[in-house]
């Protein structure tokens, strides 16, 4: 285990109230749009037919579906949530810019018909005043290491033959066409049903052991996620026997349940019945693979090399129902006879993450490859919301994505219905936005300084955007800063906001605040350092940081120095309470 930081107590007298405790006035418009679909969530267009079901005991092939590319377009699952307008109550934004005291809640509009499938987000409180409110991080409650909780079923199928791969395709190095001249591999991914079939329905022999690397995630239609990179699959291990190998992937997810860090108690992870494979507790991965990686992973397992798809930041919101992941894929290169290993970085594909279905959380990879190789790696160190007119949920507004170089981050940006199409984004090249991308050598930095690990975000309590990472000095500190602009940021549809426009422009508009220092966590029991780390947004409801609250849950990953198989495992995610 990690040794416990020190954390100092909080009087009651210092922490913030949960409501506000001046005026409150109710708004509908910005928090969410009035009317939401009462469909179900929608799978992202793709060229994968359903697998076939032979055996006459699981869920048939119309019950079957695998959660890849389906025949729905990305339009259409933008259209799957209509926004509509709604009223407001417009109270004068007149306290003074330090007073918190004084929020204003921004409440969630139910849905017009009730849905199963589509949460009601928390009411967001706002802060106000015409000055931002500076952040100040004041206090931490250490949890320590989340806990796995994997399903003991699975969804019974017939697994369908692996095609050969030609020869030639077969060599040790990076081939492109592997990933783009192929569809989608129907072993891969989450499994998702359309009906519910009892009888399609298996028990694992055993509880599976996992051991997980990364773990970032982020809150979704009520559902709180953490995804992983790497993850190794064992048999149960006992005290001094370790879990016998069983299976690897280069992704999956879990939900988290009964938010124990409330109780100061750390996250219990639970996964889905559809990433388990077969009886003996095999996953299938989180994000789908092309036939040509996963036929090529399978043809050189016994000799090191494997195709991934890492990732390694928190989810975007896209609407009420889907979110964004920005992935690397990347190239792993194990020499068996000295063990050394090297990563080689392909290019960059884009996830949407639904939740609310059977079998659990699931990934559409409905873009083969969106940013090449020799190309800023976009979105994959951090990427951002900016909610158009309709509000929280919709499906107007942009998606804010930030490249990592090596002494800042760069920032594109693309209108939410254009994200799967590279030549729709634009860049901020540090006088203008220009569809000409930045190139890895530009300098163009919104923010400056060396990044492992980022999350950029709007605070309405603060009434700015505030950046929280991991620098590449393997110094174990977490960092903050706020965006330090000379006026309140208020976006459109709030009171005192922009009547017009994309409040999150300021980023390229207004200083950054010095730097903070927001955690210090301890290294690992063999003192290696911590990496994957960042906030989980949205975790603690109306309470959280992004919310207008003033909790913040920070999560990092430290290698055990124990074996994967072992019950220590050979990572742990970390985790602490912030309070703003």
């Amino acid at each position: 285990m990690v040794p416990e930081p020190a954390s100092k107590t909080v009087p009651n007298a210092m922490k913030p109230s949960s409501t506000a405790s001046g005026e409150q006035s109710t708004l509908q418009g910005w928090t969410e749009n009035a009317a939401m679909s009462s469909s179900s969530s929608t799978s992202l267009s793709g060229r994968v037919a359903p697998a076939s079901t032979e055996q006459s005991s699981p869920a048939s092939s119309s019950q079957i579906r695998m959660s890849l590319r389906t025949e729905t377009t990305l339009p259409h699952v933008l259209s799957s949530v209509p926004t509509t307008s709604s009223s407001s109550v417009s109270p004068s934004p007149s306290q003074n810019a330090t007073d918190t005291s004084d929020l204003v809640v921004v409440a969630a509009a139910a849905p017009d018909t009730p849905s199963s499938t589509i949460v009601r987000p928390p009411p967001i409180r706002m802060g106000s005043g015409t000055k931002i409110i500076v952040p100040n991080a004041f206090w931490h409650d250490f949890i320590g290491a989340s806990k796995n909780k994997p399903t003991t079923q699975y969804w019974q199928r017939s697994h369908p033959p692996t095609p050969p791969l030609a020869s030639n395709l077969l060599s040790v190095g990076v081939n492109d066409e592997l990933t783009t001249d192929f569809d989608l591999a129907a072993d891969t991914g989450v499994l998702t049903v359309d009906d519910p079939d009892k009888g399609a329905l298996s028990n694992i022999q055993a509880v599976p052991h996992l051991s997980r690397d990364g773990g970032k995630g982020g809150y979704l239609n009520g559902q709180k996620l953490f995804i992983f990179s790497d993850t190794g699959v064992y048999t149960t291990p006992t005290k001094g026997k370790d879990g016998t190998f069983l299976n690897f992937v280069s992704s999956s997810v879990a939900i988290d349940v009964g938010m124990n860090p409330l109780k100061k108690q750390s996250p219990t992870l639970e996964d889905g019945i559809g990433e388990w494979a077969d009886s003996a507790g095999r996953m299938r991965g989180f994000a789908p693979l092309t036939q040509g990686e996963h036929s090529y992973n399978l043809a050189m397992q016994g000799q090191g090399q494997r195709y991934c798809i890492w990732p390694e930041s928190s989810i975007i919101p896209l609407n009420h129902t889907h979110a964004l992941l920005y992935a690397p894929i990347v190239y792993d290169n194990v020499n068996r006879a000295t063990g050394r290993t090297s990563f080689t970085y392909t290019g960059l594909t884009l996830l949407t993450v639904t939740t609310h279905i059977i079998g659990g959380p699931s990934a559409n990879r409905f873009v083969d490859k969106l940013f090449y190789h020799n190309e800023v790696e976009w979105g994959s160190i951090a990427g951002m919301r900016s909610w158009g007119p309709s509000g929280i949920g919709g499906n107007d507004g942009r998606i804010y994505v930030f490249g990592k170089v090596e002494w800042g981050l760069l920032v594109g940006r693309v209108d939410a219905s254009r994200i799967d199409n590279r030549d729709s984004y634009e860049y901020w090249n540090g006088n203008n936005w220009a569809a000409s991308m930045l190139d890895t050598s530009s300098k163009a930095y919104f923010i400056d300084g060396a990044m492992m690990d980022a999350d950029i975000f709007y605070s309405p309590r603060h009434l700015t955007f505030i950046i929280v990472y991991l620098t590449v000095w393997a110094d174990n500190t977490f960092f903050y800063r706020y965006l330090d602009c000379p006026s309140a940021i208020y976006p459109q549809g709030v009171p005192g906001g922009q009547q017009s426009g994309d409040y999150a422009e300021n980023l390229v508009k207004c200083p950054w605040s010095r730097e903070r220092v927001l955690y210090k966590a301890a290294a690992g029991p063999t003192g290696q350092y911590i990496y994957a780390g960042g906030i989980q947004q949205g975790y603690f409801d109306a309470d959280d940081i992004t919310n207008g609250g003033y909790k913040m849950l920070l999560t990092w990953t430290v290698p055990t120095g124990s074996s994967p198989g072992s019950e220590a495992s050979e990572y742990s995610l970390m985790s602490t309470i912030i309070l703003f």
